[in-house]
């Protein structure tokens, strides 16, 4: 994910101060020339940290700071404040229209991932209810039409498409056809170019003089730094954008470009894309600054993490569970449920990130490795659908079967039933006890923990949390 080096950065920046009692200016001024170093490292316009750094300063030699009890903790909190600040202050949502259909205008240089995110926008509103149209106004690129019909085929949205026509006309007809055909939000996907031409802009123009959109989206690629953001600030200049989209949030990209495009264009970021997975809900998240700067500086993320959770759960099979724990009835199947499950979430290594207190750098150490859960998941497959509803009947002339139809090991196959032993004998423990955990004073009852090696198969400590 960006960030992680800058969250790295900050962090040690950070460690000074948090021992010491009192603070003076100047171990403040060596904190904040350590916090400069990091921001421009990270790909910050050069202006943008220099003020961020002289309006940190200014508030964190005050006396509210240099006389508090916790002075280290102070200075993270302005830093914080000053952050959040710095990316818009709060999330900003798309400007919906009193009378549908809503018109946004996506915009951006070639290579942004225009297409592919836009369709996740479309898919995203699907989901909160709406009937979303998009519309091919990208007439010169070869086969995008065809790619924005894969795109928006791929979540089941319609696009609107007269072929090589010209754009105006095509985004004039794509919203009466909305009217028409009860689509409450277009997306007119635009012609984007390798770099900034004023026949492109000119184009923008009259689209936006003639369908008069109600938002004028951005998009805006992590990876490509501040080229991105003086990109932003040209478009923002010739046609006057309302919010910027920033894609490739989960490459290994500075972030700075993140940092910088609000303070560049006075425009918010609304959201980020991970991925190139349309069909995933996690491929999109909504642009949350006080979110982001807890994560920047290593305060994890647990709202989008409880959001991420509650986007995949599903309340009557949970409901169903609950009741199978307390009456001793879970098995392989519901296990499988659970995997299925946690993978929609996304990545481990994003859902780790978000975790308060793990830092970037213990990620590498984790060695988390999504693949272990294609493993298991092929082992869980390769079983009888008796012999998920009956495990204690696996034998070993059974799980030579089963690992040889999953690619594995036994000694995979009999990893996987340890950890689901844990999670059983738990259950009898609920069920005992009128379905109510015990209080275990004397310690957890004896199990045989299962061995369980680090994801990856590496020498880390993190283990499925199964």
């Amino acid at each position: 994910m960006a960030f992680e080096s800058l969250s790295e950065r900050l962090t040690n920046a950070f460690k000074k101060l948090r021992g010491r009692g009192r603070l003076t200016e100047k171990d403040i001024n060596e904190a904040m020339r350590e916090v400069r170093m990091a921001l421009l490292e990270a790909d910050v316009n050069y202006k943008v940290a220099r003020d961020f750094i002289k309006t940190v300063s200014a508030r964190a030699v005050g006396t509210d700071v240099l006389e508090s009890l916790t002075p280290g903790q102070q200075v993270i909190k302005i830093v914080n404040e000053e952050l959040i600040a710095l990316m818009g202050g709060s999330n900003a949502k798309i400007t919906m229209a009193s009378r549908p259909p809503t018109i946004v205008m996506l915009t951006g240089l070639q290579g942004a991932g225009k297409t592919t995110n836009g369709a996740k926008l479309a898919a995203y509103f699907k989901r909160q209810g709406k009937r979303p149209l998009m519309a091919a106004c990208d007439v010169y690129r070869p086969a995008a039409i065809t790619q924005l019909q894969i795109a928006a085929g791929s979540v089941d949205v319609p696009v609107y498409e007269e072929g090589q026509g010209d754009p105006v006309k095509i985004a004039q007809h794509a919203i009466e056809h909305a009217r028409r055909h009860g689509n409450d939000l277009v997306f007119i996907d635009t012609a984007g170019r390798l770099h900034i031409d004023e026949q492109l802009m000119e184009e923008l123009r009259r689209i936006r003089d003639t369908v008069h959109p109600n938002e004028i989206l951005f998009f805006a690629n992590a990876m490509t730094g501040q080229d991105a953001v003086t990109a932003a600030g040209e478009f923002n200049e010739q046609i006057g954008i309302d919010g910027v989209f920033m894609t490739q949030m989960d490459s290994d990209a500075r972030g700075g470009a993140a940092l910088s495009i609000r303070a560049v264009t006075g425009k918010p970021i609304k959201f980020i894309g991970t991925g190139e997975k349309i069909t995933d809900p996690n491929s999109l998240e909504l642009f949350y600054p006080d979110r982001m700067a807890s994560r920047i500086l290593g305060m994890g993320d647990m709202l989008t993490l409880i959001e991420k959770a509650q986007q995949d759960f599903d309340e009557k099979k949970a409901e169903e569970l609950e009741k199978k724990l307390r009456q001793n009835r879970f098995d392989l199947n519901d296990y499988m449920d659970q995997l299925k499950q946690m993978k929609k979430m996304g990545s481990l290594r994003d859902i780790a990130g978000m975790i308060p207190g793990v830092k970037a750098s213990q990620l590498d150490t984790m060695k988390l490795d999504d693949r272990q859960f294609v493993r298991m998941e092929a082992i869980l497959t390769s079983m009888t659908p008796y012999e998920r509803e009956n495990p204690d009947q696996i034998n070993f002339s059974r799980k030579k079967r089963i690992a040889a139809g999953s690619g594995q090991k036994v000694e995979d196959v009999n990893r996987l039933l340890k950890q689901f032993d844990m999670i059983q004998q738990m259950s009898r423990a609920l069920a005992k006890n009128g379905g109510q955990m015990p209080n275990f004073a004397g310690g957890m009852p004896k199990m045989k923990r299962a061995k369980g090696r680090p994801l990856g198969g590496g020498g880390g400590k993190f283990k499925l949390p199964f």
